[in-house]
């Protein structure tokens, strides 16, 4: 699949503008993301969601917005018979993921876009999202996605920032090198049951980085 096939599927103009400007600046950001400040954030946030993850022994999981690789990496690193599979819109970050060699052949990583995956219903047993939510044009096709390859009673870990719920009941709108929209625990309940979610459960890891743990109904 190509990217440009995938990313214009069923998307509007608008939405298809900012997905090309998200992949140019990820693009540019691949070759030395794993050296700064940022991975090291996320790196901590890793290691606070694994607390919560609960897979079987040879789960088959997938990984949206995956990056370098680096939560794949630390769920085969402690999950010693899993498989994973890394999804992410950047060409170069897939490369990067690809180059670092880590837990060959249990995991893999392909380049696609999240609101039309490449991949079969009831594919995998768990998804995760961390710090990628928040750059999706239109999200609640994105969790419409995530539930269609999740096997039933599978669950979807959704990690990102969030807001607090006494200053906005909607998205708030963010402006930075890349547009991104932060959700309150009320909005993400309300995507999740309308894509056919049941919400099990949130957890703050990194200050107002919170985690969300979905179950395919």
């Amino acid at each position: 699949m190509m990217i440009g096939d995938a990313t214009n599927r069923g998307q509007t103009p608008g939405n298809t503008d900012i997905l090309m400007s998200k992949t140019r600046f990820f693009d540019r950001w691949a070759p030395t993301y794993d050296w700064l400040l940022p991975s090291v954030f996320y790196q901590a946030i890793h290691l606070r969601l694994i607390e919560y993850v609960q897979v079987s022994s040879q789960a088959n999981v997938l990984d949206i917005g995956c990056g370098t690789g680096r939560l794949l990496d630390r769920l085969a690193h402690d999950f010693p018979a899993l498989q994973g599979t890394g999804l992410d819109l950047s060409l170069e970050m897939i490369r990067q993921a690809r180059a670092n060699k880590r837990h060959r052949p249990r995991l893999i990583f392909i380049q696609g876009v999240s609101h039309a995956m490449p991949f079969t219903d009831n594919q995998f047993e768990a998804a995760f999202s961390t710090i990628s939510f928040l750059h999706y044009p239109d999200p609640q096709r994105v969790l419409q996605e995530v539930n269609r390859v999740l096997q039933p009673g599978g669950k979807f870990y959704l990690v990102d920032f969030t807001v607090p719920e006494w200053k906005t009941k909607e998205p708030r709108r963010f402006l930075s090198p890349v547009s991104v929209h932060f959700y309150s625990r009320q909005a993400r309940e309300g995507m999740g049951a309308e894509a056919g979610f049941t919400c099990i459960g949130h957890h703050y890891l990194l200050g107002p980085v919170l985690l969300t743990i979905f179950q395919k109904t």
